[in-house]
């Protein structure tokens, strides 16, 4: 387990079930005996919007931070990623961001989340470098739209 997953981890369970967790970045960076740069790593690549977070900082002071849960509906959550994501390809980094934001959702069991990202693999899309990234972007959008079609279903 590294570093960064131990952080990710302290604040996934500080945060537990409530929408909001403030802390101040130099105090958790020396907490974990990091450099802040470390935490702002953290941040940036493991509290995206892609997996549901929001991030407020603010300047000075040891660089307060606040981690916000975005509450979505699973509907809206689905069509944004259909419409702002994947619109123009998609790296593999963020589109597991994605799968695994649905898998924590409930939408997607593990087996399910598991077997989409080898399907988006670079290693199973057997195409030149520079379309791996739309051809992903087609997939993963029909598997969206599929998962969206089958939620409505559900709901009826």
């Amino acid at each position: 387990m590294t570093v960064s997953d131990i952080i990710e981890r302290f604040l996934l369970e500080t945060m537990g079930d409530e929408p909001t967790v403030n802390f101040n970045r130099n105090e958790l960076a020396q907490y974990f005996s990091v450099a802040p740069s470390q935490i702002n790593y953290v941040l940036s690549t493991r509290f995206t919007l892609e997996r549901g977070f929001i991030i407020e900082s603010r300047r000075g002071g040891g660089g307060s931070v606040t981690l916000m849960r975005v509450a979505e509906n699973v509907d809206d959550v689905l069509l944004r990623y259909i419409d702002e994501t994947l619109s123009d390809g998609i790296e593999y980094g963020k589109a597991c961001q994605i799968i695994d934001r649905l898998e924590c959702d409930g939408i997607y069991s593990d087996t399910e989340s598991r077997l989409i990202k080898a399907a988006i693999s670079d290693k199973a899309l057997v195409a030149p470098t520079v379309i791996k990234g739309r051809l992903r972007g087609a997939i993963l959008k029909s598997i969206l739209l599929e998962t969206l079609k089958l939620q409505s279903d559900d709901g009826d």
